[in-house]
């Protein structure tokens, strides 16, 4: 099956960058397409300091919904918003006091692959963080979730005036220009004895994760859904939920899980009123529990809801399922401006009720 690469490198033009970010593409860019990817054939899609997070989160959500093999390579740098000190991939625009609204949240990528076939994904990583970022990284690992196979290494800041170079990804660019690509364990591990012998790497945090083994649930899950058996996949997903509901309560983060797993699976399957009733229940959920409303999960919960919405073509359910999401709205603006106003316009241009 064809593979699908994602190239993305990011950092802050002017005085905030710690890494060129840029300067490995053309290093990557010279390795065949199918040997990045490790697959007979692969798309490359290559984004370049892109200046909007939205725009970076839609290539992303295109890459992840590929049926194939998926890699991520990334270089950048690490900051945390001052509200919630969140980590972000820092893209051109970012400034320290501008994270929030200017730069790619980490847990969004991490929720764009985490429904993805286990064995499909992988994440190589070079990212630099500045110091606040660093120092809370030492204490909490970045989370790259549970299906992703993740390589990599993030680097304290640089000497002051300077500007690091994304040494790692370079290392692994070079071993695999050769045309043989053994597994991405071992180039990892050859990349990191390179850097070790040119500059020393006792200060780096090491970046290595496995998903889980062929008996976890989301396997089989997935499994089901590449076969186009989305009935079979909800119903699992369904008795899992039920399981931890039981066990933890309906509003514990295992049993929500579950209903966001649903919530997903009803989007592969082509039924956005689905999947938006239960993106509004994981939010309603979340925000009932005493979660802020600008809560990682919280926000995410109410995007994907307006995302599906914005799909649903029957007018009746596009008026009930709106009517939700804009009171949701008025209480989770989200990063994007004029959310609930869009919610509000869209509304009043559906179809008037039908009378009997």
């Amino acid at each position: 099956m064809p593979g699908t690469v994602l190239l993305l490198a990011a950092s802050p033009v002017g005085r905030g960058r710690l890494v060129d970010a840029a300067s490995v593409l053309p290093v990557l860019a010279a390795v065949p397409p199918a040997v990045l990817s490790g697959t007979d054939t692969a798309t490359v899609v290559e984004l370049v300091d892109p200046l909007e997070p939205q725009a970076v989160l839609t290539r992303l959500r295109a890459a992840a919904a590929a049926p194939g093999p998926l890699t991520v390579f990334l270089a950048g740098q690490l900051q945390l918003d001052r509200r919630q000190h969140l980590p972000h991939l820092a893209l051109a625009r970012t400034t320290p006091a501008t994270v929030r609204y200017t730069a790619l949240p980490w847990h969004w990528l991490r929720e764009e692959l985490r429904l993805r076939a286990e064995g499909t994904t992988t994440v190589v990583a070079d990212l630099h963080a500045d110091a606040e970022t660093w120092a809370q990284l030492r204490e909490r690992p970045l989370d790259t979730g549970r299906s992703t196979a993740v390589y990599g290494r993030i680097a304290p800041p640089p000497s002051r005036r300077s500007v690091a170079a994304p040494a790692y990804l370079k290392a692994v660019a070079t071993i695999l220009r050769s045309g043989h690509r053994p597994p991405l364990e071992q180039v990892h591990q050859q990349a990191l004895a390179r850097l070790a012998d040119e500059d020393g790497t006792a200060d780096h945090l090491v970046l290595t994760a496995q998903p889980p083994a062929a008996h976890d649930p989301h396997a089989a899950i997935s499994a089901c859904v590449r076969a186009g058996r989305h009935g079979d996949a909800d119903a699992l997903a369904a008795r899992w939920e039920r399981t931890a509901a039981q066990a933890h309560g309906p509003a514990s983060e295992d049993a929500l899980h579950w209903t966001e797993v649903r919530a997903d699976l009803a989007m592969l399957a082509g039924d956005p009123a689905r999947s938006c009733r239960a993106w509004l229940a994981v939010a309603a959920a979340r925000l009932a529990t005493g979660q802020s409303p600008d809560a990682p999960a919280v926000e995410a919960a109410v995007d994907r809801a307006h995302h599906q919405w914005g799909r649903i073509r029957e007018p009746q359910a596009a008026r009930e399922l709106g009517s939700s999401l804009a009171e949701l709205r008025g209480r989770v603006p989200g990063r994007r401006q004029g959310a609930l106003d869009h919610v509000r316009e869209q509304l009043r241009q559906l179809p008037p009720r039908s009378r009997a």
